[in-house]
């Protein structure tokens, strides 16, 4: 199925910026920009995990990969 786009998906600069942090992260069915926006989705909007759009990938599919990017420190901002 494609993926519309919405707004707060990462355009190609912001993408390109922070693509090289996730570029040793495990391989995963779904590529990991579509996975870090479904997160930023989550984040940004407030929508529960199982709420997610339906053309997004599998809900657990996006929580695993923001779970295991917090433990890793991936997601933190600014060193904080």
């Amino acid at each position: 199925m494609t993926r519309k786009a919405y707004d707060t998906d990462l355009n190609d600069q912001e993408w390109a910026k922070i693509e090289p942090y996730f570029s040793k992260h495990r391989t995963y069915k779904w590529p990991k920009r579509v996975l870090v926006n479904e997160t930023l989705y989550v984040t940004k909007t407030g929508c529960q995990w199982r709420m997610l759009p339906h053309d997004f990938p599998l809900y657990l599919m996006v929580w695993s990969f923001f779970r295991r990017s917090m433990t890793t420190g991936w997601f933190q901002v600014n060193g904080r």
